[in-house]
Formats: structure tokens, C-alpha cells, sequence
């Protein structure tokens, strides 16, 4: 049977069984008895809460600036005591960077069922003390630190349960435009129209997506739609919220970060949502005109720190290799994306730790040496800086190709080479002499420096740090050079050379996973159970992706590992799921066996329904390991295709229906001849 989005399931981080959760609504019950629901429009909320029987003073409480780190200052509040309504702002801190932001709200009441009527008592708060007959955050005495707010008492409805409906608009720009917005989103209080209209809209967009569900466990299935429903939950639409600058273009903030997401995000977004991604790109290329330079992690407005690369530039260039041809169509300029790209790949900002590259040493050295300061930014995170500007480089040279940029595309693909610079053959993780070639720091003089390939992982004998701190002197980010020596996405082919061939690529692979280098939760792991597919192994990619998902990914309250990441880590399972994983700027989709005996892709811009069947699926071993799942043969459209190993772009853009023949032989190869094999740089794949 085909899959929508189901009815209200249980909420199971409290396990209660009246808590529950679908898209666009949620209820839960307070410990005071008060029941609330929640739905909402784009940048409006509404709330309802139903009062235990017998209620004689429903009260309302209003929190002005608690944001969950209380950086809330500066709080604002206007209360209406004819009406209720409560207006208020205040200044809060950027999360992950420098800066600040403001935040404004404005608040109606309204009785469901019944006339609300005037509040009986209306007043503001500070921490535990209320404050009768105040209408001004003015008349209020606080200090940094206290939490502040408004709180109404209503009448209650005169026969049966009293239920009071709050419309909060929300607005960066003031209050004046957070009730404008709310009255002409939600221009009536009507709860069920709006939780109805929320679900419609996102079964139909989670419905581009059917699965046929025979033969697999309900989790499975719910595991997918709830990791595809958590890719749309970032970047957000705050078209209209932008209070820096006057622009008609859309504006998607919350980027929180592109380091997270760039890997699979956006090439999920790909085949089934176009349109909103044309206006991530469209908002990403207006940021870059009124700033500089491309954002990279961004949140409420504010610039935060960076973490690899430009990480804008695989997201641009996906888009446009992907729907180059329908660019124009989607008001997407090619020329201001390219522009876009080329401003992060060769002009230096004055701080690189908030947006663009260190690129002035990337072009003189082709690395980033680790004993040159360099003006403008955190001397951290060299090396794996320098693979992620690599791989940002291939991408800005793949929409050279397709703009018949000849000179720029080959400096671009010399660039994306520059990965070799920082290979020192001679390193070797202590213990395992066989495991012998790594990543490390370079010196001006060309020569290297040492870091012990255990570093930042769980086998690290000093702990070390390897976060967005000063301490951070050993090159990497948030992962192993162990991990890092194998990101290299854009030529898996010459790394499996530096490894001594592929033998000892599936040979590190292996220790990667049996010693516990692999990290879930972590993005710079996310390629790697994959890379089999490379040495020619794709039944061994195939086996570790399922154990992937069956060791750390499920619907409980530990079904997580660590956070979702803007949709990084939902986007990632469902193309596990899907039997599929990205390559970013290219038309090349590594292929594995989907998790049903069916899924569709509906591509709107397209037009196009793009079918995966496995002809003999006989359902997913519970553990990940064995059963029938490894691709032994692949069709397109009836005719058999070259490589049991990845997929083109064409069969999205042509609607095709790709059929798998599956076996129980895990040691499956992609086919026969070099062209079976995924595509690397140094063997001409992207020519």
C-alpha cells in the first residue's frame, strides 16, 4: 500500500498516552491539569488551552524573554486591559556567534465557544512575584537575569470546560507588524481550520514521496516520514522578517549551519521540494550581495562562527547542476549565483570566522599552514578547513562547466585537488602500523606536523579538544583525522591510490567501524559506510548503512544519537533509508536497496514521478547484517544499466522506473568495466 503522513501518534519522549504529535499540531498536558494544543501558519501560532472543569480563574502567563540560554534583555510590554492583547519585545543574544537580534510579539485572546469578554485582572510578573494593574514593562522593577512577563485572568465560560485560544504573531521587525501578521494569517480564531490546513500542507508535500509498505515493520516507515518531515523544519522562511535590509527577494534564516546540512540536506530537498530550495538560493545570493560574502551559519539575522568551509558553495552549485535548466524559470540568475561563488572562492573577509574563507593562503600555498597567522579569523582547524575548501572549489567548478567557463572550471578542478597537500604517507595510528597515510597539519616550509590520528575520537588517550575554541591547535573539527583522511568526496579514487589501493581502503574502512571511529552523530562520518562502493564492495556499503540505521536510529525517546542538526541527521537516514546517498554538485546518486519494495520521488518542477523498485524484496534484517538486500543488477526503464552502484540525475529529470534485483550475496560488485564504478575527479567521472 502506498504511505501518507499517519493520524496523531504517541509523543514518546514523555510516553503519556494523551500526549500526541502530527505536522502543524501538538498536545500535551501540564502538571497543573491544563490541557494545550498548538498549531500554527507560517510566522503565526495559535494555542489553546482547556482548563480542568470548575476552573473560576483561568490565568495566563506571558514569559517576554526567556530564550533558554536567558541572554534576554532590554523586555518590552504594552497590555491592553480592555482587550487582553499583549504587545512585547525584547533583545536577545546570538546562539552560536557574536551579535544580537530582536524579537517582538503580539498576542490576542479570544474564547473558544464562548465570549471572552475583557480580563478581570490583568497585570506583569517578575521571577515568582505578580504585579496587579501594571500595562507597562516600564512600571515593572527587574534586574538581568529575572525572567519578566504579562499575566491575564479571564473570565471563565459560563457552563462547561473553559478553553481560551492565544494568537501569538511573531515578528524580527516589531510588534506593529507581528499583529498585522497575525491578524492576516489567522484572521479568525478557528483552531481546527487552522491544525487542518497545517496537516494538508504537509501531507501534501511529504506525500511527493510514496512508499509501498509490504513486508516492512511500521517503524521503518514512520522512522522515514518523521526524518523527512524534520528536513522542511530548517532553513526557515522569514521572507518579510528581514530587519536589516528592504529586499523583494525571499529570506531563509536559520541556517544553523551549513557545515551540518550541505551534505545531504539540500540534495533531498532536490528531488522533491525544487521550489523552496530556489528560494533558499535566491535568499542565500541576496545575503551575499548586502554582506559580502555567502552566509554559512546563520540564525535570527545574526552571523555566527563557521565551522568548515563556504559552505554556501556546494549548496548553490547543487541546486544549479541539478536544475541549471529551469533556473530562469525559478528566478534563480545564474550570473549572481556564479558571482556568489567566485566572492567566497577569491576575495577574503575581514572575519573569516563569521563568513567566506582564509583564502589568501589557500591560493598562495594550496593548504592552510598551521605556523602563519592569519589576520582575521581562529588559527584553528587547518586541516579539515583546507578538505572542506577543496571539495568547495570542485563544486564552484562543476557550474563552470555547465556556464562553458572553460579557464575557470580547470583552475577550479586544480584547486579541488589541493586535498593531496595535507596527505603525509608516512603517518600511522599508534599500534596499527597497517594503517599507514593520514591527514596532517602543513608548515610553510612544506613540512609537516604530528597529530595523533586518534585525536577527537573516542579512543583519543588526551582527550583533546577539537571544538571552536583557541585550544584547538591539532587541526580538526569535530572529528578524527582518521574520519577526516577519508573526506575526500570528490575523489574517492585518488584516496584509495594514497591507500595503497583497494585492498587497504576496504581494510581501513573496516577499522574505521571496528574500533569505534565512526560516529553517527557526526557529519564528517555521514559518507563514509558508502565508500565501499568505490573499491568495487557496494554489498559491504549496503550492509554498514543498514547497521547504521539499525544501531542508532529509531522512534524512541534514545532514537536520535546526539541532535538532529537542522534536518542534517534526517535528511541522512531517510537517504539511507531510500537506499540512496548524495554527491553533492554532481548528477550522480550512489545507490544502495531502498528499505520497501517501492518508493517514488514526485519532482514538481520536473513533472516528473521517478520510481526505485526491488523486484524480490523480502523486508530489512532487524540488526542490518545479512538477508536479501545487496543489488545484484539494475534496469532503467526495462534496459539494464551499467552500475549496480549509482544512479544519474537523468532518471529524476526523465521519471523513470529503476528495478533491482536483489540477492543475499554480499559480495555483489558494481558491474563490469571501469564506468560501473562511481565517478572521481582523477578518473574524468565529471568531464
Amino acid at each position: 500500500m502506498s504511505y501518507i503522513f499517519p493520524q496523531p501518534v504517541l509523543d514518546y519522549k514523555t510516553g503519556k498516552p494523551d500526549d500526541a504529535a502530527e505536522p502543524g499540531y501538538f498536545t500535551t498536558n501540564l502538571s497543573t491539569g491544563i490541557k494545550v494544543e498548538l498549531t500554527a501558519t507560517r510566522r503565526v501560532a495559535l494555542h489553546k488551552y482547556t482548563f480542568p472543569t470548575g476552573t473560576q480563574n483561568p490565568r495566563i502567563l506571558v514569559d517576554l524573554i526567556d530564550d533558554g540560554q536567558q541572554s534576554g534583555q532590554n523586555p518590552t510590554m504594552q497590555i491592553n486591559p480592555d482587550t487582553g492583547r499583549i504587545q512585547g519585545g525584547a533583545s536577545f543574544a546570538a546562539s552560536f556567534g557574536v551579535g544580537g537580534y530582536n524579537a517582538f510579539i503580539c498576542i490576542d485572546f479570544a474564547g473558544d465557544g464562548f465570549r471572552l469578554g475583557k480580563p478581570k485582572e490583568f497585570g506583569g510578573w517578575v521571577d515568582d512575584s505578580p504585579v496587579k494593574n501594571v500595562t507597562n514593562a516600564n512600571q515593572l522593577q527587574f534586574f538581568f537575569g529575572q525572567q519578566v512577563g504579562g499575566m491575564l485572568t479571564f473570565t471563565p465560560k459560563p457552563v462547561g470546560t473553559t478553553s481560551i485560544l492565544a494568537r501569538v504573531g511573531v515578528s524580527l521587525i516589531s510588534t506593529a507588524q507581528a499583529c498585522a501578521t497575525a491578524e492576516e494569517e489567522i484572521p479568525q480564531f478557528d483552531f481546527n481550520h487552522v491544525r487542518s490546513a497545517a496537516r494538508a500542507e504537509w501531507n501534501e508535500l511529504l506525500g511527493r514521496i510514496q512508499v509501498k509498505t509490504d513486508n516492512v515493520d511500521p517503524e521503518i516507515t514512520s522512522l522515514f516520514y518523521s526524518s523527512v518531515y524534520r528536513t522542511h523544519i530548517s532553513p526557515a522562511d522569514y521572507t518579510g522578517e528581514n530587519p536589516r535590509w528592504t529586499s523583494s527577494e525571499p529570506y531563509y534564516d536559520s541556517l544553523y549551519c551549513n557545515w551540518d546540512t550541505y551534505r545531504t540536506l539540500y540534495s533531498f530537498m532536490a528531488l522533491h521540494d525544487p521550489v523552496r530550495y530556489a528560494q533558499i538560493v535566491r535568499g542565500m545570493i541576496d545575503i551575499q550581495k548586502n554582506e559580502g560574502w555567502l552566509p554559512e551559519c546563520r540564525g535570527a539575522t545574526d552571523q555566527q562562527w563557521i565551522q568548515g568551509g563556504s559552505n554556501g558553495d556546494p549548496i548553490l552549485a547543487e541546486f544549479f547542476v541539478k536544475f541549471h535548466e529551469h533556473a530562469a524559470a525559478l528566478n534563480v540568475s545564474a550570473d549572481d549565483l556564479y558571482t556568489a561563488l567566485l566572492r567566497d572562492a577569491e576575495n577574503q573577509p575581514i572575519n573569516w570566522d563569521l563568513q567566506g574563507r582564509q583564502v589568501n593562503d589557500w591560493k598562495t600555498f594550496g593548504f592552510l599552514p598551521f605556523d602563519k597567522f592569519a589576520p582575521g579569523g581562529a588559527n584553528t582547524r587547518h586541516v579539515s578547513r583546507a578538505l572542506e575548501y577543496a571539495f568547495d572549489d570542485f563544486t564552484i567548478s562543476q557550474v563552470a562547466k555547465l556556464l562553458n567557463k572553460a579557464d575557470d572550471a580547470a583552475k577550479y578542478v586544480q584547486r579541488a585537488g589541493n586535498f593531496i597537500n595535507n596527505w603525509n604517507s608516512t603517518t600511522v595510528v599508534p599500534g596499527r602500523e597497517d594503517i599507514e597515510g593520514m591527514m596532517q597539519l602543513r608548515l610553510t616550509t612544506g613540512g609537516f606536523s604530528f597529530t595523533d590520528p586518534r585525536h577527537c575520537s573516542v579512543n583519543d588517550p588526551t582527550h583533546s579538544t577539537c571544538f571552536l575554541d583557541s585550544n584547538n591547535h591539532d587541526g580538526f573539527y569535530e572529528s578524527s583525522p582518521i574520519v577526516y583522511s577519508q573526506y575526500v568526496p570528490q575523489d574517492t579514487a585518488k584516496l584509495i591510490l594514497l591507500q595503497g589501493g583497494t585492498d587497504k581502503f576496504i581494510k581501513r574502512l573496516d577499522f574505521i567501524f571496528d574500533e569505534n571511529y565512526f560516529d553517527s552523530t557526526n557529519e564528517p562520518s555521514q559518507q563514509i559506510p558508502f565508500m565501499y562502493h568505490y573499491a568495487n564492495r557496494p554489498g559491504l556499503s549496503t550492509q554498514r548503512s543498514r547497521q547504521v540505521i539499525a544501531e542508532s536510529y529509531n522512534t524512541s525517546t534514545n532514537g536520535l544519537p546526539g541532535n538532529d542538526d537542522s534536518g542534517a541527521m534526517g535528511s541522512y537516514v531517510a537517504f539511507y533509508l531510500a537506499g540512496l546517498y548524495p554527491l553533492p554538485a554532481t548528477r550522480q546518486v550512489l545507490l544502495s536497496s531502498p528499505f520497501f519494495p517501492e518508493i517514488t520521488f514526485f519532482n514538481p518542477v520536473l513533472g516528473k514521478k521517478t520510481t526505485i523498485r526491488a523486484k524480490n524484496f523480502k523486508g530489512n534484517p532487524t540488526t542490518g547484517t545479512g538477508g536479501t538486500v545487496f543489488v545484484k543488477s539494475v534496469t532503467i526503464d526495462g534496459k539494464p544499466w551499467k552500475s549496480n552502484c549509482f544512479l544519474e540525475w537523468d532518471v529524476f529529470e526523465n521519471g523513470s522506473t529503476i528495478e533491482l534485483e536483489l540477492t543475499d550475496d554480499i559480495n555483489v560488485t558494481c558491474g563490469q568495466g571501469a564506468d560501473a564504478l562511481p565517478p572521481s575527479l582523477s578518473t574524468g567521472g565529471y568531464a
